[in-house]
């Protein structure tokens, strides 16, 4: 499946905030917006953007598709299910990208970002109800038990980010077992608990063009 392997630093700075793609090392002081808080390219420092109407409406979009690490075609697909569904087409948007797999288990801790989430998804670390899932968009629902195989439980990456996430806590709709190493879909996120700095309606108004 086709994925962004180039450096994602320049993708925060793109979009002037912090898209946590790089861990731990987002709350440093070593992440790229922290020392270089302007667009990229040589003419970074000295571009003077007023972005209105169609620019802001883009960014907003490029700004969700970056931070779940979606392309374009995927993420059409993802905006054409949530109109098809009955709801707040925004809100349902984002309720589709947050119960992606590899989302639930950098949600859970078990990955330091969702880049490395969708890693070890592939790499067959997670079951779901039991059975080994390693399709990183798979969609989970309520009711669902997303767990590290018994065989990766001594995993290095998961370990790691279990003793690196500590403290940044759990969103309400997930039910985290730490003995288990497993969590709960307890529920579809509401707009509420979905804590992201993004105005989806601009990317509705975007689609409906």
């Amino acid at each position: 499946m086709a994925r962004y392997i180039g450096p994602v630093c320049r993708l925060c700075r793109r979009e002037g905030m912090k898209l946590f793609l790089k861990g731990e090392r987002c709350y440093t002081e070593k992440c790229a917006i922290e020392k270089r808080n302007f667009a990229p390219g040589q003419h970074g420092k000295t571009r003077k953007q007023k972005l209105a109407g169609y620019g802001v409406q883009l960014r907003e979009k490029q700004k969700v598709k970056r931070m779940y690490g979606v392309l374009e075609d995927q993420f059409r697909r993802y905006f054409e299910q949530a109109e098809r569904t009955r709801g707040i087409t925004g809100e349902t948007l984002l309720q589709l990208l947050e119960r992606r797999l590899d989302n639930v288990t950098y949600r859970l801790g078990f990955a330091t970002s969702r880049p490395q989430a969708r890693q070890l998804v592939r790499h067959g670390h997670f079951t779901v109800n039991g059975r080994k899932v390693d399709i990183p968009s798979f969609s989970v629902k309520p009711g669902d038990v997303v767990a590290v195989r018994q065989s990766s439980r001594k995993n290095a990456s998961i370990a790691h980010a279990l003793e690196e996430v500590k403290g940044r806590g759990v969103p309400e709709w997930l039910l985290y077992d730490a003995e288990g190493l497993s969590g709960r879909i307890s529920s579809v996120p509401t707009r509420a608990q979905i804590n992201l700095p993004v105005q989806e309606q601009l990317i509705v108004e975007l689609y409906s063009k």
